[in-house]
Formats: structure tokens, sequence, C-alpha cells
């Protein structure tokens, strides 16, 4: 699978002038819907000129408007797929393991290959803010991540909570988070209406977002601070969330060599109190 129009955005926006840095937030806040409209009506959202959305479009390596927009009606129609009509593309296939190996490896490669040492770098800062409190939350498929890591967070770390229940009690945790606070979300497609609603709510709060994603980018992505897009697609019925599992283990272990000598002390008196 080739590169998403997203991780180029993302491999590419520190190179881009301020101009084609508006029109790459524009689509990424309103993605793939925004780049589908015309030049003109592209334009005024992102309030850039026509010329500067077609620089845009070539920087990221299309030699015209439609090749680039043809991509993004791709990518929209992968984005839409459910598991039964994966299902049907992959029947009649046998020997699935080594492509579910090598799949399963490149989605690890890619992922980590879309994340910069700076983004990395960032995500952990607000992660180990001394003042901050970690909230994280997933989807249907997602959550145990979301549990795997609090789980981990909450030893090196105080204020680390896993949002679950019932949804209608995500809501209600809000008012205990502030400006410094984060709310880390893992969703991937089909998007997770619920989780949508908690994160525009949160932003309209001012919480920071950190949000792991598809390639194909959850509509959470216009509220977030951070958007990690990770790769999911594999020769199955169902998406695999490998990756995104391998990122989550990959930012607990900078999180804790960030927080060495406050996670050392911690761990020594969870072990103590564990003995006696």
């Amino acid at each position: 699978m080739g590169t998403s129009i997203a991780e180029l955005i993302t491999d590419r926006m520190d190179a881009m002038p301020a101009g084609e840095r508006r029109a790459a937030q524009t689509l990424i806040a309103n993605y793939p819907l925004a780049g589908l409209k015309t030049v003109a009506d592209f334009s005024q959202h992102a309030g850039v000129s026509s010329p500067t959305i077609l620089r845009f479009v070539a920087r990221l390596g299309f030699h015209n408007y439609a090749e680039f927009q043809a991509t993004l009606q791709h990518e929209l129609a992968a984005q839409l797929q459910s598991p039964l009509s994966r299902t049907e593309r992959q029947s009649g296939h046998r020997g699935e393991e080594p492509a579910m190996l090598a799949a399963t490896l490149d989605n690890i490669r890619e992922t980590f290959g879309h994340v910069s040492p700076r983004q990395m770098d960032e995500i952990v800062a607000l992660l180990a803010h001394p003042r901050a409190s970690i909230h994280l939350i997933g989807g249907r498929f997602t959550d145990p991540i979301a549990r795997y890591m609090a789980a981990h967070m909450t030893i090196i770390r105080p204020a680390v909570f896993h949002l679950s229940g019932q949804e209608s009690n995500w809501r209600d945790r809000l008012i205990d988070m502030g400006r410094r606070d984060v709310l880390f979300v893992f969703d991937i497609r089909r998007y997770q209406d619920s989780l949508l609603q908690l994160a525009e709510t949160a932003h309209k709060r001012g919480i920071q977002i950190v949000l792991v994603t598809d390639q194909w980018l959850s509509p959470i992505a216009r509220f977030a601070r951070h958007v990690v897009a990770g790769r999911t697609a594999v020769p199955s019925a169902w998406d695999s969330s490998a990756a995104l599992f391998v990122f989550a283990e990959a930012l607990i272990g900078e999180l804790t060599r960030r927080l060495e000598s406050e996670s050392a002390k911690r761990i020594g008196e969870l072990e103590t109190l564990r003995k006696g």
C-alpha cells in the first residue's frame, strides 16, 4: 500500500512555507473532504490563494490537482470499507500467514517512518509534564491499547486515568480536566462517533489531544494537537492494531527514560507498598 496523503504531509510539513502549511492544516482538519473540493473552494477555506494550493499539491508529488483528488477519493473508499467488503476481496486466498506477517512488519516500519523524532519528543513532553493529568481512551477494538498504556504509565507517573465504563460517563470526567491535561485517543476506521464528540468537547475546553489513528485519519484529527497516523491495513477482513500497539510501547519506553529519576522513586515506593 502506498504512502497516504496524510503521511506525505507529515513528512514534508516542516519544509512548507506558511501558505502551504495552512493548506496542509486545513486538509488534515477535514480529511479528506477538504481536498475533494474545487481549487477555488479549497483555497477559500484555507485562506490562501489558488496558486498556493497548486504548489502545495505539487510539493506532495502530484502532477496536477486531478491526480491529487483521485488519490484522496481512493483513500476515502478505503476508509469506508467494512469488514464484510474486505472479506469478499480476500475470498479465495490461501496461505495468508506469511502475507499477514509481512504486512504487519511493513505496517510497523511505515508507522515509525512517518513519526519524526521531534513529534515523538513533543508528545513525550506533554505526557511527562508534572502538573498534567493524562486520560486515555480508545474505540471498540483499540481501547485495550489505551488500557495497556495507562497500566504502564500509572507505574511511572501519577494522575493517569483510563476512561472506561459507559460512554455517558466520559464527558463527566472532562469537568476535572484543564488546559495542561492530555486526552490520549486511539481511533481507527470505522471511526467512533462517541469518541469524536468527546474530543470535540475536550477541545472546546482547551484540553490537549493526542490522536493515534490510521492512515486515513479519524475526524478527531481536526481537534488534535498531535496526530500519529499508524498503518493498520493487512490481508484480512480486519484491520491490525499491531503497529499502534508497538507505537504505544515505544512511547512508554521514551516516557520512562524521560522520567527516569521520578519513576525510579515511584516504582520503589510501589514495591514497598506491595511488600507491606
